[in-house]
C-alpha cells in the first residue's frame, strides 16, 4: 500500500487509487467525472487534532465555512462540537441548515449589509465582528431598531505580515481587513456610546497558509498589550478570536506542529483570562478533498506533451488565481519510477486554465483517471458554471461507503435560471425591422 498524497486517507491497494476503503474507479463510473471526493475519516481526525492541541485552552473552534461549505462537512465538524466561522448571510444559512447551533456562530466579513446583520440578530449567534467604524454604527441602527444588543468582537489589523500569498495576506496595514490596532480604544470608547452594542471582544486573522509560526506570535502579542490597554482604560475584554490559517502541505511544505502553535497562544494570550475562539478552515479540509478527473487526449505541444484533462480552472479556480500546486497523481498505480515533463491543461478557452506546468508525470493516456491532491479547502466552494460548464458534483467516502453530497446539475437546471423578457415574443417585427 503506497500513500501518494499528503493524506493517510488515499492510497494504492492492488495498484489501484482508494479513498478510505473505496476504489476512485468505482465512483468515478458511478458519478462520472471530474468530481470532488471527501474523506470522512481526515475530517473528522483532522478537527480532532486540532481540538487536542488545544485542551488546556479555554478554546472553541468554529469551522471557517469559506474554506468548504457543503452540508455534509459542516454536518461532521457540527457531529465533533465545532461552531461556524460565516462571512455572508447565505453561509449562515448553511450552517443552521447543517446544525450547527446559532450560539456556536461567528459572523466575520468587512462588508456586511443590513439585511445580513439583521438574520444574524433574529438568529442570535454568538458574536458579530465588526471590521470598519462605519459597521460598528450600522450594526448599532439596527440592533436598535429590532430592540437587540449585537454581541460584538472588534478585529484588528495589527500590521503583521503573514509571509504569505499576497492575495491570502489579511494583517497588513494596507489590507482590507480589520481596524487599525492604535484606534482600538477609541473604537471602544465609541462602541460604550452607541445604543444595541455591547463590545467585549477583540479579533484578529493575519492570513492564511502560515508555515511559519512567527509571525503569530509577533500579532498575538500585540493583541495581548492592546487588551491590557482597553482594560486599564476601563473597558471589559472577555473573548478573543485568533481567526485561523495554519497550512497544510500541498508539495513538501511543512507546517507548523499543532502543539506548537497552541504553545504561542498560551504565552501571548493565556494569562488574559479571555475565552478564545479559533476559525480553522484549510487545516480541517484541505487534505481530506481531492479532485478527480480523466484524461481527455493527450497532444505534441512545442516543447512537451500537452495533456488535456475534463477538470477545468471553473472546477479548480486556485493554480490559475493564485499559481498554486496541486499534486497530480494517476488512478492507478504506476508500474515504474518513470516520468516525463508534460502541461496539464483543462479545456476552457484561456491559457491561464493550466493545473501544471513541466509537471512530471508518469504515461498517461486518454480515459486515464487522474487525481489533484489537497483540493478539500478552496475547490469546490469556489467553482462556475464558466462556459456553461456544470458545477461537478462531491463526493463523501466512510470506509467502504460512499455518498452523493451535491449533485451535478443538468443543463435544464442551469438554462433555466436564465429568463427572456416578454417583449422579445410581443414585439416579434419591431425587432425583425431594426435587425433589417
Amino acid at each position: 500500500m503506497t500513500q501518494p498524497l499528503p493524506a493517510p486517507d488515499f492510497t494504492y491497494r492492488g495498484g489501484e487509487l482508494f479513498a478510505e476503503a473505496v476504489p476512485l474507479a468505482r465512483i468515478a463510473a458511478d458519478v462520472g467525472t471530474p468530481f470532488y471526493c471527501y474523506s470522512e475519516t481526515a475530517l473528522r481526525r483532522n478537527y480532532r487534532d486540532f481540538a487536542s492541541a488545544l485542551t488546556n485552552l479555554p478554546a472553541s473552534i468554529c469551522f471557517a465555512l469559506k474554506a468548504n461549505s457543503n452540508q455534509a462537512v459542516i454536518r461532521t465538524f457540527a457531529q465533533e462540537g465545532a461552531g461556524a466561522d460565516v462571512v455572508s448571510e447565505g453561509e449562515l444559512r448553511r450552517a443552521l441548515a447543517a446544525g450547527v447551533p446559532p450560539e456556536r456562530i461567528v459572523f466575520s466579513g468587512v462588508g456586511k449589509t443590513a439585511e445580513e446583520m439583521a438574520f444574524a440578530l433574529d438568529t442570535g449567534i454568538a458574536q458579530i465582528n465588526i471590521e470598519s467604524e462605519p459597521e460598528l454604527r450600522l450594526l448599532s441602527a439596527v440592533a436598535s431598531s429590532r430592540g437587540a444588543t449585537a454581541r460584538v468582537a472588534v478585529r484588528v489589523n495589527p500590521d503583521v505580515d503573514a509571509a504569505t500569498h499576497h492575495k491570502i495576506s489579511t494583517g497588513r496595514k494596507q489590507d482590507k481587513f480589520g481596524i487599525d490596532i492604535a484606534r482600538l480604544g477609541a473604537v471602544f470608547a465609541e462602541a460604550a456610546t452607541l445604543p444595541g452594542i455591547e463590545a467585549t471582544g477583540v479579533a484578529v486573522h493575519i492570513g492564511s497558509q502560515l508555515l511559519n509560526l512567527e509571525p503569530y506570535h509577533a500579532a498575538f502579542e500585540r493583541v495581548a498589550e492592546a487588551v491590557r490597554e482597553l482594560r486599564a482604560a476601563g473597558f471589559t475584554v472577555t473573548s478573543l478570536d485568533l481567526g485561523g490559517g495554519v497550512g497544510i502541505t500541498y508539495r513538501d511544505e511543512a507546517p507548523p506542529a499543532l502543539d506548537d502553535y497552541a504553545a504561542i497562544v498560551a504565552e501571548t494570550v493565556g494569562t488574559l483570562g479571555c475565552e478564545l475562539v479559533f476559525e480553522p478552515g484549510r487545516a480541517l479540509v484541505g487534505n481530506a478533498g481531492l479532485l478527480a478527473s480523466t484524461v481527455l487526449f493527450v497532444k505534441q505541444g512545442g516543447e512537451r506533451p500537452i495533456v488535456v484533462v475534463d477538470a477545468a480552472m471553473n472546477d479548480l479556480k486556485r493554480p490559475a488565481m493564485y499559481g498554486a500546486y496541486h499534486a497530480i497523481v494517476t488512478g492507478r498505480e504506476p508500474a515504474s519510477a518513470e516520468t516525463a515533463e508534460a502541461d496539464v491543461v483543462g479545456p476552457i478557452c484561456e491559457t491561464g486554465d493550466t493545473f501544471a506546468t513541466a509537471r512530471p508525470l508518469p504515461p498517461v493516456a486518454s480515459g486515464d483517471l487522474v487525481v489533484f491532491g489537497s483540493a478539500g479547502a478552496y475547490g469546490a466552494v469556489m467553482s462556475s458554471s464558466y462556459n456553461t460548464r456544470r458545477l461537478v458534483p462531491e463526493v463523501m467516502v466512510s470506509g467502504d461507503r460512499f455518498a452523493v453530497v451535491r449533485k451535478r446539475p443538468t443543463f435544464e437546471d442551469m438554462i433555466g435560471m436564465d429568463s427572456i423578457p416578454d417583449w422579445f415574443d410581443a414585439e416579434p417585427d419591431r425587432i425583425a425591422r431594426g435587425a433589417a
